[in-house]
């Protein structure tokens, strides 16, 4: 209620400004604006001020390109959105492939500057609330820091500023070094951490926990190997002949160490708070399972602010219009579903899942799958990790209502990515391919499609074209335990890290595991994986580990679905999917209709663009874009 509040206490003061200005009309001020005194003068529109700092976060990932199509979690259906530039490996300065606003450089640096603004004047404020003071103040600090990490995330080390450039000032600054970055940015994060203890905790607004867990990645992503010089240079040509490696990697220092750090930052957060069905003995049923992990990513659980014990969401971009980007979508994630739900329900299959990405969900009882395997093979989708039916939605998934135009077709509500033979010679398109009867230019072309983050609920019309609300987990409690277990591996400590790997496992209805060494890296990578898909992790934890060139460099495969007949058997009309009438075969097939990716080394940073180095001659290009 207190975040709806400012919105009325603008309209006051506007209010008060007019009836002001009619009373005296030669003492006039423009209309349209808040003086800079005049805000940092007033509490609610200082307050005001750094909501619209918060706006720089925009939709998080329910942008209509998602992250995910830059990895082996997604392909992007539509041609022409320049994904293809990024996947090719052929980005340049000059020709840049598709950035989402939550990392633009231009747009990043612009929110850094409001925060800047915000760090520079709040000091000084009159207002006379301390505690709202302290609050605004952690706040920026976060935000400065949030905006940081994004941009280091992609570019590497980049120039820091702190303080807003006035009219005269030089606005060309050099690349600060990566450890440089990083220590700003965990030093901004102290502070707010400091000023945030004991205040207020708000869903959506920044908090003492969660500036303690994007210390948490931020201290992990910075013991990693594409950030150890020694490791980085060794893992790739392109590196090794960068003259200027400690823009992008520690060039000395103890890994071992920086990975300490980050165990330790991640296990402060698990002390502090408890997270969501963490503490089971033992691995729930597959039906419960998939419930809880459905649960997650509706934004369930409990969240910061939530008087309850579980945490789950730590930061999010909440369906408050208060400091949110808007457009004719007005509530956060709602246009996720339109976006990448099945064209049979008149949706757009933005981002689908690839075959990779099946593939490795597990079994039930913790085996691979293996296509070579019959059982396997047979039933791709049977008996699979129950998170798998919680994210993904494949032939014969079982889903919402279809819209009225089109119930007649399919009353069984089940997603139709296949081939049919209609017992008369013919064959049956499913009404969710390409082929549609429905619609036929925007179907999956991997035969698959998202489900994760699209409300199931099946009272909401037309499966999302008009209805959701999300919030994005821009930080969750999931996360940093993912992040401490990586830590423990990498220092050694593997009962500790089993211990915490199993709680998500028990969670999401998966067995105990009791591996170690290698097998335990790759397991936790996986999982980690499986637990985080599309949330725009796997883009990043890919080039930390250094292992792009076998998740983007493996390109797209895709699924072809035929069912024939039964001998005897007489087919649906209409269809709908019945293993006791039809067989059913399944055939993993490449698919390069938009892309052919491939991975070039250049790719573990993003370039600068051409048009940034123009004006200001003191940035450093990335290594393979010169």
């Amino acid at each position: 209620m207190k975040r709806t509040i400012f919105i009325i206490g603008i309209l006051l003061v506007a209010s008060t400004l007019w009836i002001s200005c009619d009373k005296d009309f030669l003492n006039t001020k423009p209309l349209d604006k808040i003086s800079s005194e005049a805000t940092w003068a007033d509490g609610p529109l200082s307050e005001a001020f750094i909501f619209n700092v918060y706006s720089f976060l925009g939709y998080g990932g329910f942008e209509e390109q998602a992250l995910a199509s830059y990895t082996d979690e997604a392909m992007f259906t539509h041609a022409g959105r320049n994904i293809n530039t990024f996947t090719e490996g052929s980005e340049t300065p000059s020709n840049l492939a598709w950035v989402s606003n939550t990392y633009e450089w231009g747009r990043m640096y612009l929110a850094i500057r409001q925060a800047n603004v915000a760090l520079e004047r709040l000091p000084t404020s009159t207002f006379q609330d301390d505690i709202l003071r302290e609050r605004l103040t952690g706040e920026a600090h976060f935000l400065r820091a949030y905006y940081y990490h994004q941009l280091t995330r992609y570019y590497g080390g980049v120039p820091l500023i702190d303080k807003p450039f006035g009219l005269d000032d030089d606005f060309s600054a050099a690349r600060n070094t990566y450890e440089e970055c990083v220590n700003f940015i965990i030093a901004d994060l102290d502070k707010a951490i400091q000023l945030l203890d004991g205040k207020e905790e708000t869903p959506g607004r920044a908090s003492k926990f969660s500036a303690m867990a994007l210390k948490s990645r931020m201290l992990m992503y910075a013991a990693s190997d594409l950030h150890h010089g020694p490791t980085a240079t060794s893992g790739s040509s392109v590196l090794s002949s960068f003259s200027n490696l400690e823009l992008v990697a520690y060039t000395s220092g103890d890994q071992t160490a920086r990975w300490q750090s980050a165990k330790t930052a991640a296990k402060a957060v698990l002390d502090a708070i408890s997270g969501y069905k963490l503490n089971l003995g033992g691995p729930v049923s597959p039906e419960e399972g998939k419930d809880n992990y459905i649960s997650l990513s509706m934004g369930g659980g409990s969240s910061v602010g939530d008087p309850n014990a579980a945490v789950e969401l730590l930061f999010q971009r909440t369906s408050s219009p208060l400091y949110t980007v808007e457009s004719n979508w007005p509530l956060g994630g709602l246009h996720y579903g339109i976006n990448n739900g099945p064209n049979g329900y008149h949706n757009w299959a933005g981002n689908t899942p690839i075959q990779q990405l099946v593939d490795d969900y597990e079994m039930m009882d913790g085996t691979k799958f293996d296509w070579n395997d019959p059982a396997h093979s047979s039933a791709p989708y049977e008996n699979r990790d129950p998170r798998f039916y919680a994210t993904i939605l494949f032939d014969g998934a079982d889903w919402k209502p279809r819209p009225s135009d089109v119930a007649a077709v399919d009353p069984a509500n089940q997603v139709q990515t296949g081939y049919y033979e209609d017992g008369a010679g013919g064959v049956i398109n499913g009404i969710d391919t390409r082929e549609s009867p429905i619609e036929n230019w925007n179907g999956s072309r991997t035969h698959y499609y998202t489900r994760k983050f699209i409300d199931p609920n099946p009272a909401l019309p037309d499966n999302q074209s008009n209805a959701q609300v999300v919030p994005w987990p821009f930080l969750r409690y999931t996360e940093v335990v993912l992040n401490y277990v990586e830590a423990c591996i990498e220092t050694g400590d593997e009962t500790e890290a089993r211990t915490w790997l199993n709680r998500i496992r028990f969670r999401a209805g998966m067995p105990e595991t009791v591996a170690s060494g290698d097998e335990l890296r790759d397991l936790y990578r996986n999982e980690r994986r499986i637990e985080l898909v599309y949330e725009e992790h796997r883009y990043h934890d890919a080039r930390r580990w250094m292992i792009a060139a076998s998740t983007v460099g493996r390109g797209i495969k895709a699924m072809d679905v035929q069912a024939t007949l039964k001998p005897g058997a007489t087919p649906h009309v209409p269809y709908r999917f019945d293993k006791a009438v039809y067989d059913y075969t399944y055939t993993v097939v490449d698919n390069t209709e938009n892309e052919t990716r491939a991975w070039n080394d250049k790719m573990y940073f993003r370039p600068i663009s051409r048009d940034e180095v123009q004006r200001n001659d003191k940035l450093i290009q990335n290594p393979g874009y010169d």
